[in-house]
This record gives C-alpha cells, structure tokens and sequence, in this order.
C-alpha cells in the first residue's frame, strides 16, 4: 500500500475528499434511517408475547400517552369532554393506532384521571416495529399536541420517549464534536508544537468520521441501526483517528530528522509505525465485534459502529495521512508555537526521561509494587459488586423532555401502575381462563387482573364480565391483564416472575416493556460468557501471532482487565449511587443501564489492548536489538511513552464530549471510557506493565520455534523498512 500512496498521493487526496464529501452529504439522512429502542431481545418470550398479542387481538402494549389538561376546569366539564372525546375520536381514525382508550369513552375509568380531577389521559398503542413507531410518532406528535378547543394536549409514552432519543442523539452528536474538537486542537498543539502537525491529526480525524458515518448510511440500508450507532461512530471515530495519526506523524518526524528526503522517512515510517496502525485497528475491530454476540439491536449498533470505525480510521491513517504528509514534506514543523520540543531522536540519553526513570524505579522491587497497584485497582473497583442492572427509563432524558415530563405527570398525579401493568397471552386455547385469573390475582403485589370472565381482586372476582372485557378473547385465543400494585421496578420483576412460575391452563407467554426489560437483561447476562470468551480467545491468538510470545498475550489481557475495575467501580458509584449527579445534571434511579457495562467493556477493552500493542511492540523491538529483557522495558517505555500518554490523554478528551450528552447512559461513557483510558495508561502502563516484565525477565519473550517462525514472517515490529525496499519504493 506505502507504494501505491507514495506514487499517486495526490490522486489518493483528490478520491479521499470526493468519498468523505458524498458521504457526508448521506449521512444527512442518516438519522432518518435509525431506532430508537433496540433494547429488547426478539427471541424473548416477552417478544414472543408481543406478537401474538398482536396476531391474535390486534393490539399491543401501550405506547403512546396524551396528556389532557383543562387548564382550570375538571375533566367531567361538558366542553372539555366534548374536546377530549373528538380527540378520541381523531386518533382512533390514524392508522396504525390500536387500543385507543381514555378516561371520557372508556367508562371514566379513575386510573384515568388524575387525583385533582383537572387532567385526564388517551392511552393508545402504535402498530408495527419500531422503525414504523418511530416514523408514525413522528407525524402524530405535532398533530396532537398543543392546544385543542381549549384544552392542552401534552404527548408521552415509550415511542415518544424512543423518538426524542434519536433527536437528542443527533443534537449529541453536534454538541460533542463541538465539544472535542476545539480542546484537541489545544492538546494538539501542546503535544507537537507546530500548526501544521497538530492540525494533521484533525483532518485526519474529520475525514475519518465523515467516512464512517457514510458507511453506517450505507449499513442502514441492508440491516437495522440503533441511534447509539452515532454517538459512538462520531467520537470513537475522531479519536482512533488522532491516536493513530499521533503515532504515525510522531515516527515521521524522529524519520525526518534522520533522512533528507521526506519520502525515505515516510516509507520507513509506514513500514513500521504503518504496521502497528494496522494490528491496533484490528484489535480493536475485534473487540468490538464481540458486540454482535448479544441479541439487542441497541448493543450490536454499537458493534457495527465499532468495526467500521476502527476499520475506516486504520484506512484513513494508512492512505490519507501519508499522502498529506508527502505534501507537507519537510514544512510539517513550521508555525512553532513556544520552544522547540525535545524529540526521541535527539541527542539526550535514553535513561534521563521520566518513564525509563520511573520503569527503572518499579523494575528494582516488581513485587510490591505489583501488589500494591492490583490491590489499590480491585478496591477502587469494589462498588461494582454492588452493580444492580436496569434499563434507561424517562428519568435518563433531560428535563424538558415532553415523554419525561408526561411520565413524571403521570408518576406523581396518577395511579401509574395502571399503564404499566403486563399482559399474558394463551394462544392456543381460553380453557382454564378463571380458575389462572385467581390464581395470578392471589400474588402477592397483584392489585388486580382483567381478562375475558371479568376483573379479579386478591383472588376472587370482583367485577362480572361486561362489555369492556370482551377484547380480551378471541376465537380460541385470550389474554389476560395483571397489574401490580406499585411501578418500583424491583417489586414488578418479582411480580413477573411470580406470574411465570404460576401453573397455566395452556402455553402462557407474559409481556409488557418490564417483562421485556427483565428478558433483555437477562439476554445481556447470559451472553457476556460468550462475549468475554470471544475476546480473551481472539486477542490472545492476535497478541500471540503479533508478539511471538506465549507469555505477553496472557499478561496483557489481564493487565488490560484490570484497567477496567476502577472504572466500573466509578460508574456504579457514580450513576447508579448518584453521587455526582447534581454535578453532572442527572437523575439517578437506584440502577445502571445494564448495556453500559457491556458496551464500555467492549470499547475500553479494545484501546487499552490498542495501547498495549503501541508499547508492546516497541518494546519488543528493543529486546531484539538489545536482548537485555530489563533495559528493553525502559528504553522502550522511554521511547514511546509521552506519544501513548498523549495519545490517552486527546481520546480521553474526545470522550468528554459524551458529556455533552442530556442523555443519562451516554453520560456514562463521558465519565467511564476517559477512566479506563487514563488508568490504563498511567497505573498499568507506568506500574503494573514493567513490574510484570520485569518479573518474567526473558520468559516473557520465550515462544515455540514454530511460532517464532510464524513471527518472524509475519509478526509485530517497529523496526525500519530494509534500506532496498526504501531505495526501491522511492525511485
């Protein structure tokens, strides 16, 4: 590839540019093509319920909630009824719209209206999967909220709350960029010292995200894509693309002041910082692709998002980059701001920097040292086991959401657990329909049941079958309505598993969007083994063929592992504990979505084995020049250590625009990939990595001659291109 860019550099540029300005033009639309939701498992039997709901009786769980106020006067007014019921009326008329019910056609059900008697609710469910729901809510919420004939119409429910997601992911996405940008710029500067060399990375990085979102365009038109996909792709994009371009334009720079022709020190750089891109995209990309494992279409965006981004960015660093800096050539150091900076190739001794200093300091006592850091990262990583999943729910929008605001409404005015009550489906017979009514009814925290032979209260029936209840039977099919007596999440997730181990009188299939949340849960945790495998399988077998030892794969995934504690320690104790919340403007809600461990493990996993190959394969490098496995440790962290520290310290700075997010679990990853990263490349990298090298002496490079072989032809180096190839290539 070095041949091909350095011949048609130019070309290369012109092609770069056209791709990254159509595909930023796709990506305008983009947002039109993306859920919502993706946060439940298709293969759940809460979504199995949901279908046959929906087969059977044509209806579905509520979604949609219209919040009637009547400014003043009180639900039963004759001209806020007659309001109220044209409402009605309009909406059972949209199609697509199943289920309509509210407090003035629905018997002036109390459920329905709220403790001061001045707000009433249309509780209505929306058909179709939920890129139909997103795009119907779409239409409908304009439509129906406001004011009509004097009364004020608020719009809520899950596909709103699913909608105004997908809107504020795409004012996320702006307000991070416009976030992260400006401050990298200022670290750049800081890191290089000159305009042009801090400005590479950024063009990198533009172009970079510009090219992933094309591809998520393109990804969109072949499978589904959660809104979360964005986010991800937007910043993970950005900073791939300036950590590799850091290492590449750093390399280049210690090549130019060695050789005359800036092509020489491009091939030589390509041929060795090029190569290390390449393997750190691919563990990346590996990483992440463990995402597809899991059944939620939320999580496996962000598995796609991943995969292309680290892809797309490898690409861009290899191709674009060189072709940029055979243009700059020699002018990349022009526009110094302050001193001029001390470089690896200049004159000083190697064993006078601060972090051949610091690994000769840890390598003299390895083992306490190495104690003491494991201890210190499992304790700040103790509040994890406190970690009690959930799923973001209103309280995770911003303020002025219209759904959170409903929601809260509804919370404190109404008797909520109406609204979220669940549903159990018998789809093969209504047998036995009474006798399963008292018996759900008879749990405890059941407040009441509904179904086809009426209403039943603590086991006996409370109120005869009317008309109202002839919706819930149909042919040879029924269905049940059980609802708890309390909307605590903890109190319904023993309801419904109450009402699963309760005996049916046929096959019993029991939905709702808590049982739904439960089942997805519960896909998340009897996935991650497979997902975990995955990745430990996977990254031990690159790390293996890239190092050419059998001992650096193991110490570097547990060193990698680690690096992660002190981070998810922090995210229970911070959002699921609540602790910073008045500081990071969130609602706590007693839980941690149950994705963002799962996503954050796939993300911080990834760069921290990014940056073990970075330092891994310098020091490596120096073992075999030197084969001093103690000073390779030293003169290698020397050499390469500010890059990575820099490298850490601008992603870290690129995720902080997470926390321009108004949504609650994107706070999540501004506050738990920067720690992950900052810990990885401080404690471990500066502690825990020399101290395990040092107690593994040459060991630790030992393999099977096999697999040095395999090495050898085609492993991780950072050593130069061979002076013909350079001769060659450059003619």
């Amino acid at each position: 590839m070095v041949r091909f860019v350095v011949r048609r550099h130019r070309a290369v540029l012109v092609v770069a540019g056209v791709l990254a300005v159509l595909a930023g033009l796709a990506s305008t639309t983009l947002f039109g093509k993306l859920q919502g939701g993706g946060y439940f498992d298709p293969s759940a039997e809460s979504s199995t319920a949901a279908d046959a709901l929906r087969d059977h009786f044509g209806q579905g769980a509520p979604n949609l909630v219209l919040l009637v106020d009547d400014a003043g006067r009180t639900v039963d007014d004759a001209e806020s009824t007659h309001a109220a019921t044209e409402l009605v009326r309009r909406l059972q008329a949209e199609p697509d719209i199943s289920g309509v019910m509210s407090y003035w056609t629905s018997g002036h059900l109390p459920a329905l209206r709220d403790k001061s008697g001045r707000q009433g609710l249309i509780v209505a469910t929306i058909m179709g999967d939920e890129m139909r729901i997103d795009h119907r809510i779409a239409d409908l919420a304009p439509e129906f909220g406001g004011t009509h004939d004097g009364i004020e119409v608020r719009v809520g429910g899950y596909a709103m709350m699913m909608h105004e997601t997908v809107q504020q992911g795409q004012r996320d996405v702006a307000a991070g960029e416009a976030v992260a940008f400006p401050l990298t710029l200022i670290a750049l500067l800081v890191v290089f010292g000159t305009v042009v060399g801090a400005a590479l990375p950024l063009i990198t990085g533009t172009v970079t995200t510009m090219l992933t979102m094309g591809v998520l365009w393109l990804l969109a038109e072949f499978t589904e894509l959660s809104s979360t996909a964005t986010n991800v792709a937007s910043l993970l994009g950005l900073g791939l693309a300036i950590d590799y371009s850091l290492l590449i334009v750093n390399r280049y720079r210690e090549e130019l002041a060695t050789a005359a022709d800036p092509r020489a020190a491009l091939i030589t750089t390509m041929g060795s910082a090029g190569r290390t891109v390449a393997f750190s995209a691919l563990t990346v990309a590996v990483a992440l692709s463990s995402m597809l494992i899991f059944p939620l279409l939320a999580v496996r965006s962000i598995g796609y998002a991943g995969i292309a981004v680290a892809l797309t960015a490898a690409v861009v660093s290899l191709t674009v980059l060189p072709a940029i800096l055979l243009v700059a050539g020699d002018r990349i150091d022009r526009f110094r701001i302050g001193r001029k900076r001390v470089s690896d190739s200049d004159s000083r001794a190697l064993d006078q920097g601060f972090w051949h200093r610091l690994a000769t300091m840890v390598m003299r006592r390895p083992i306490p040292v190495a104690t003491v850091t494991v201890a210190l990262l499992l304790a700040l990583g103790l509040p994890f086991l406190r970690f009690h999943p959930g799923f973001p729910d209103y309280r995770s929008m911003p303020a002025g959401s219209s759904a959170r605001q409903v929601a809260e409404t509804v919370q404190r005015d109404f008797d909520a657990a109406e609204l979220s009550g669940l549903f159990v489906v018998l789809p093969d017979s209504n047998a036995g329909v009474a006798e399963y009514a008292v018996a759900l009814s008879s749990l405890d925290d059941v407040a009441r049941v509904d179904t086809a032979t009426g209403s039943y209260i603590g086991g006996a029936l409370a109120i005869p079958a009317t008309t109202a209840h002839h919706r819930f039977e149909t042919g040879d099919a029924a269905y049940l309505s059980v609802v708890p007596t309390t909307t605590d999440p903890r109190t319904v997730d023993a309801v419904i598993r109450a009402v699963r181990a309760t005996p049916a009188p046929s096959r019993a299939l029991v939905g709702g969007v808590d049982a739904a949340n439960m089942d997805a849960i519960h896909a998340l945790t009897a996935r991650a083994p497979f997902a975990l495998g995955f990745v430990v399988i996977a990254m031990a077998l690159l790390l293996l063929l890239l190092t050419g030892s059998v001992l650096v794969p193991v110490l570097a995934l547990i060193l990698s592992a680690l690096s992660l504690t002190a981070t998810f320690g922090a995210l229970v104790w911070i959002f699921q504990e609540g602790r910073l919340s008045g500081l990071l403007g969130f609602t706590p809600t007693g839980d941690l979505s149950a994705v963002v461990p799962v996503m954050l493990f796939a993300v911080a996993f990834g760069l921290a084995m990014d940056y073990q190959v970075f330092l891994l394969a310098r020091i490596r490098e120096e073992y075999e020049n030197t084969g001093d496995a103690t000073a390779s440790v030293a003169i290698g962290l020397e050499r390469i250590g500010r890059i990575v520290t820099a490298a850490a310290v601008l992603i870290s700075i690129v995720f902080l625009g997470f926390l321009a997010s108004d949504i609650t679990f994107m706070k999540a990853f501004g506050i738990g990939l920067p720690l992950a990263v900052l810990a990885d490349a401080t404690v471990v990298r500066g502690f825990l990595l020399p101290a395990t090298l040092r107690l593994g002496g040459r060991w630790t490079w030992w393999a099977p001659r096999p697999l040095r072989r395999l090495h050898t032809r085609f492993g991780l180096r950072e050593s130069s291109a061979a002076p013909a190839e350079v001769a060659a290539v450059s003619a």
